[in-house]
């Protein structure tokens, strides 16, 4: 495997990996090493956004008519509670981002929270997908380079690049 493609995204295009010397195999890996970093930091996130979303719905899912008036814990901050009763059953606030919040009927807000599940779903798809995709480049330059350094091992020449 001396050729990898990444042609089929954008701006990509096609690297024969045997013209390269050791030395630009090894900055062509370390950059996949920071891409690849960035792809697990990102997914990270996402699934913690994914739980929030998950939980958030779930929340809204158990509010009916017979709540009302029940003794519940307000969050103020993400440590600090305070008790508080329900006294809509009939609407919610939700926090959509950046410190705005809206006012949502109970439908509205589960079939945002939806909504928002899937949004999330779709985008780590995309990351683990590239993520794959990085990953085989990665195997193939680590390869290569295996190859390369044993060729020259081999040859009794310096580490001349």
């Amino acid at each position: 495997m001396a050729t990898v493609s990444t042609a089929p995204a954008p701006g990509m295009h096609q690297i024969d990996l045997s013209k390269l010397n050791l030395q630009q195999l090894a900055q062509l890996k370390q950059r996949l090493d920071q891409e690849m970093t960035v792809f697990q930091d990102s997914l990270h996130t996402l699934k913690i956004a994914h739980g929030k979303f998950m939980e958030s719905g779930e929340c809204v899912e158990k509010i009916t008519p017979d709540s009302k008036g029940k003794t519940i814990l307000v969050p103020l901050t993400g440590s600090m509670y305070v008790p508080g009763s329900i006294s809509d059953t009939d609407n919610v606030m939700i926090d959509i981002g950046t410190g705005y919040y809206a006012q949502k009927d109970i439908e509205g807000a589960k079939d945002y929270f939806k909504r928002k599940v899937a949004f999330v779903n779709e985008q780590m798809e995309k990351i683990k997908t590239l993520g794959s995709e990085k990953s085989k480049v990665h195997k193939a330059i680590c390869m290569m380079i295996e190859m390369k350094f044993q060729a020259q091992m081999q040859s009794g020449k310096p580490n001349a690049s």
